[in-house]
């Protein structure tokens, strides 16, 4: 556990050397909210279909550089519902400007967090939770300078393609 404490102390102060000085922190981009609407397909037998509704936030650690928590609800066939919960750590292909962020900003995106299954199986409620994580990509497309649309493609576990759009905020 020794060995544990004294990595973690040295990723910490690692990450605070890293985070940039004052005058890029002022080049950031502001907190960002979205929501989002999307399906996913999960692995079976053949593809099980569910409507995915979920919402997030993203703060910048650099200009290009941000992270924060997403929560995302999915709904199966017949009883079969998902929860997820992660941290996503998101990184711009763009770069933002004196003008703000570029029109058209790709991203990627790595997220890692919990996943809670919940169905019946022959009239008896069962319910799993396990480590889940996501990653994959789209492209914020801005229609003003704060309001965006983002599709987005990802990969997660247990195991699924996600696909979504998000309307976001950016302040």
């Amino acid at each position: 556990m020794a060995a544990f404490a004294r990595v973690a102390i040295m990723a910490a102060l690692g990450i605070l050397v890293w985070l940039p000085s004052d005058a890029t922190a002022q080049q950031r981009p502001g907190v960002a909210l979205e929501g989002s609407l999307g399906w996913a397909g999960f692995v079976d037998n053949s593809t099980k279909d569910h409507r995915v509704v979920g919402g997030g936030a993203r703060f910048y650690l650099t200009p290009r550089l941000a992270l924060g928590p997403e929560v995302v609800y999915m709904r199966g066939p017949n009883t079969d519902r998902d929860l997820m919960l992660t941290g996503n750590l998101t990184f711009d292909l763009g770069r933002s400007g004196a003008a703000g962020p570029p029109r058209l900003n790709p991203f990627l995106v790595a997220g890692g967090g919990l996943f809670r299954h919940t169905d019946d199986f022959n009239g008896v409620a069962f319910t799993s939770t396990e480590a889940a994580f996501t990653a994959g990509g789209g492209l914020r497309v801005f229609l003003t300078d704060r309001v965006y649309i983002a599709p987005e493609v990802r990969i997660g576990w247990e195991l699924h393609l996600r696909t979504s759009i998000s309307v976001g905020f950016q302040f």
